[in-house]
Formats: structure tokens, C-alpha cells, sequence
């Protein structure tokens, strides 16, 4: 298969016919998402079909295989866990996984067991991959973890017995990981509660109900690099380790370090990293620099058609409440994304204070010449922006616009990212991709990165996203 290959979810790419990539269907401006009406349906499927969908999001799984093998070049001691909670952080669980695996990963890493188990069930077998799951409350599917043969954290009394009964049930041994709170104050025992855990669990291995895999903790300032909290809960990490060593529990594998840990803090990075949001490209230090200072690249770029284009006179009101008024005779753009498919109400333009909205670039693609970045002008609506195009723009409705993807963004002259929508959001990079909606189709390209059984996977995938047939085009 060719590097152009790619899967798409949900469905065909608006707006091109399956089988021929890179063609403009009659009838269609060249540079549009939006084509004629698709032909076919999955069978069962309901609600409006998101092929006709006027935006989309295109992961580069290339880009995932890179950014992992990079970060495994950071910490070249280690094995890497890729998180790939809350829908691989908006980017797509099985193929992020997969894209993360080819590029070195060993293990996937999943807040909730119903990740975990999707990605089982999508064919993700522990021959593949290590998964670990780590927040559940009691009366979870923990027999369901045991058969699928996923690790299981255990941060609670509790959690041991319910474990250990799961495993008897199952008739097979829990792999455990115990999650000590090293001064988080989150999810995680407590170093005073540790003797009795410890207790438990070696009564229960020496029954055989578990196997100690791991022990680890999760950092509180690793996103400010020097923090004296970083080097603190390592020692109170590594005081842990010591007591359930001497209790007789002897952990396989120590972790600790996050993304922003793996980039900037050796110290923590002992025998497994769990980069999150790095592996899709993003970095948790902006304050260090671009992304690519760390050999990363951001996986995702989301783009639009403009539905809308119109001339409008100076002193004309925008979005509600007027927070914009065009400042002369103008040209505006209407893009229909909104809050509604998550791009944050916050990053709307003019309020006022007249704060700057989120950058998008038009009149060009991400690396073609002619390009510019404008500001969303007015209130983000639950289903479209409005953009200010300027007096001499030539846009055209049709036009692709793109909102973030891949670059050192807006400061640097670049195309804007999903830091630079943060930034104008008053919020962090991590949420931008996170809570973008269900309705914006995800569409993953560099398949051809990925092993035969990989993009077999990833073919027969009934993604969250998908209401439609999946396809893989050459």
C-alpha cells in the first residue's frame, strides 16, 4: 500500500469518491471537503450521515509512530506505555494504538476498563500489546480485565478484594499494578494505608490470585520542569518501592514519569514512561518551545469548508451579541464548526476587552504558499464561527479552511496549533483535541506505517466515531 493510504472514520472523506484520492468530484471547487451526496450507507445506521460532514479531522498515525519513537529515544532505558485515554486524547483509540505500537511502544495505557476492553476487542491482544486500565470503582468489570488479559491498578483496600475474587472467577492470574499517591492527592493509596495493601497483596500472590507487574505514581508539577515537587515524589516513590520490597512485594516494573516528565526530567523515568499527549505531538512545556525542539510533530489537523461567504459593510454586527463589529466594509466566512463539535466558546473574537479569537488559516493549505492567518470574529455558536476575511479576500464558500494542525504555530509565522487555540481559550492543548466532538469525522492517514496486521485492525475497527462502513484506500 502507498503512503497515501489512509482509513477514514466515519466513512469516505467528504467529498471524494472511494478508490480515487486527491480527485474533485463534479460539480465541487477544488480545495472543498464537500462533495455530492454519498450513495451508500451502512446497513442499521441512522441520523444524518457524516460523510456530508463540512469538516473533519486528519490524524497522520506517521506522525503517532515518529512522536513515540522519539520520546523511546528520550528515556532509552525504558519501555513506553502510550496513553491512549479519552479516545487517544480526540485522535482515535485503535488506530492511535496502533500508530503508537509501530512506533516502538509496548504497552497502551487506558483510564477506564471500557477502553480497555475495546481495544481487546478490536483485536489488540496481548501479544501486541500490554494494556493497563486504572480507574474504576468498586463493582467494576473486573473478571471481563482478567480474561482480556489486562493489568489492573489496584489504589485502595478494596480494590485488592475485588481483584482477587475476580481472578478466582476467572480461574486465571491478575496482573496488578499498585498506585501509590506520592503526593497528587488523587487516585492512589496512601503511604499510611501501604502496609495493610501490601499485606493483602502478598497473600494474594502468594495464593497466586495476582502477579505484581508494576508499581507506580503520577507527578503534580511535571509540566513546570524543575519543580522541587518532581524530585520529592520520586523520593517518596521510591520509599514506597523500598517498603513493599521489604513486604516481600517486589514490583516488575517502576513508572512514574508523564509526557512533560519524559521530555525534561530523567530522574523519573525508571522502567516504563507514559507519554500521553506528546505522543500525539503536543507538548505539556510550550513554555520550552515548539514541539518539534523535541523531535515532535502534532499528529492532527482539523479542517472546515467555509459554508458561507459575503461582503458586509463596516460598523456590521457579528455572532450574538455583537462582540464584533467590522471595523470597515469586509468580507466574512462562516465555518461550520462550533461548540457543539468542541471548539471552545472561549475562543471567541472581540469581546470586550476586543481579546483576540482562535487563528485559523485560509486561503492556502498547511505548507502552501499564500496562506494567512485570520481570528475568529464574534461568539463561537453551537454549530459555526464566523472568521473577518478582510476587504480584499478572494475566498470562495467551498474554500477548505484549517483551524490547527502541524507546526511551531501563529508566533512563529507557522500554521496555528492547538496550543495557539489554548492559548486564546485560556486553556491547555490537552482539552483542544480531547473534547472534539463525535460528529467531526477522524481520518487516519499513514496507514503505511503500520504492519499487514495492523491495518487489518484497523480496516474491521467499528470506531466510536464510525456510523458508517469504514474503508481503506489505496
Amino acid at each position: 500500500m502507498s503512503d497515501t493510504q489512509r482509513t477514514t472514520s466515519p466513512g469516505t472523506p467528504p467529498g471524494t469518491p472511494a478508490g480515487t484520492p486527491g480527485t474533485v468530484p463534479t460539480g465541487a471547487r477544488a480545495g472543498s471537503l464537500a462533495g455530492p451526496a454519498p450513495t451508500s450507507r451502512a446497513s442499521g445506521s441512522d441520523g444524518p450521515d457524516p460523510r456530508a460532514y463540512p469538516a473533519r479531522a486528519v490524524v497522520d498515525l506517521a506522525a503517532v509512530r515518529d512522536n513515540v519513537r522519539a520520546l523511546a529515544d528520550l528515556a532509552p532505558s525504558s519501555e513506553v506505555m502510550a496513553v491512549v485515554k479519552a479516545d487517544a486524547y480526540g485522535h482515535g483509540l485503535v488506530a492511535s494504538a496502533l500508530g503508537a505500537l509501530a512506533g516502538g511502544a509496548t504497552w497502551l495505557g487506558t483510564a477506564q476498563p471500557g477502553e480497555a476492553l475495546a481495544l481487546r476487542a478490536a483485536g489488540v491482544g496481548p501479544d501486541r500489546a500490554r494494556v493497563l486500565t486504572w480507574l474504576y470503582p468498586p463493582g467494576a468489570p473486573l473478571r471481563d480485565l482478567v480474561e482480556a488479559h489486562v493489568d489492573v491498578s489496584l489504589a485502595a483496600r478494596w480494590a485488592v478484594d475485588e481483584v482477587v475474587a475476580a481472578a478466582r472467577a476467572a480461574g486465571r492470574t491478575a496482573r496488578v499494578h499498585l498506585a501509590v499517591d506520592t503526593g497528587l492527592g488523587r487516585n492512589g493509596i496512601m503511604p499510611a494505608d501501604l502496609p495493610d495493601v501490601l499485606d493483602a497483596v502478598a497473600r494474594a500472590e502468594a495464593e497466586g490470585a495476582v502477579r505484581v507487574v508494576g508499581m507506580w505514581s503520577h507527578l503534580a508539577f511535571a509540566d513546570e520542569p524543575g519543580h522541587p515537587t518532581v524530585v520529592a515524589q520520586a523520593d517518596v516513590f521510591d520509599e514506597a518501592v523500598r517498603e513493599a520490597e521489604r513486604a516481600g512485594v517486589v514490583p516488575e516494573l517502576r513508572h512514574l514519569a508523564n509526557s512533560a516528565a519524559t521530555l525534561t526530567a530523567p530522574r523519573t523515568h525508571y522502567d516504563l514512561v507514559r507519554p500521553g499527549l506528546a505522543a500525539y505531538g503536543m507538548t505539556p512545556v510550550p513554555q520550552l518551545g515548539p514541539p518539534s525542539r523535541f523531535g515532535l510533530r502534532p499528529a492532527m489537523t482539523l479542517e472546515a469548508s467555509l459554508a458561507t461567504v459575503k461582503r458586509v459593510p463596516g460598523g456590521h454586527g457579528v455572532s450574538y451579541s455583537h462582540h464584533y463589529t467590522t471595523p470597515q466594509d469586509t468580507t466574512l466566512g462562516v465555518v461550520p464548526l462550533g461548540y457543539g463539535d468542541g471548539i471552545p466558546r472561549h475562543a471567541s473574537g472581540g469581546g470586550p476587552e476586543g481579546s483576540p479569537g482562535g487563528p485559523v488559516l485560509v486561503g492556502a493549505r498547511p505548507g502552501e504558499p499564500g496562506g494567512r492567518v485570520v481570528r475568529v470574529a464574534g461568539r463561537v455558536c453551537m454549530d459555526q464561527l464566523v472568521l473577518d476575511l478582510g476587504p480584499d479576500a478572494t475566498e470562495r464558500a467551498g474554500d477548505v479552511v484549517t483551524l490547527f494542525g502541524a507546526g511551531d504555530g501563529v508566533a512563529r509565522g507557522g500554521v496555528p496549533t492547538a496550543e495557539d487555540w489554548a492559548q486564546a481559550a485560556g486553556t491547555i492543548s490537552y482539552e483542544i483535541t480531547t473534547r472534539l466532538g463525535a460528529r467531526v469525522p477522524r481520518e487516519h492517514v499513514g496507514t503505511h506505517v503500520l504492519d499487514d496486521g495492523a491495518r487489518a485492525l484497523l480496516a474491521r475497527d467499528p470506531s466510536p466515531h464510525d456510523s458508517t462502513e469504514r474503508t481503506v484506500r489505496a
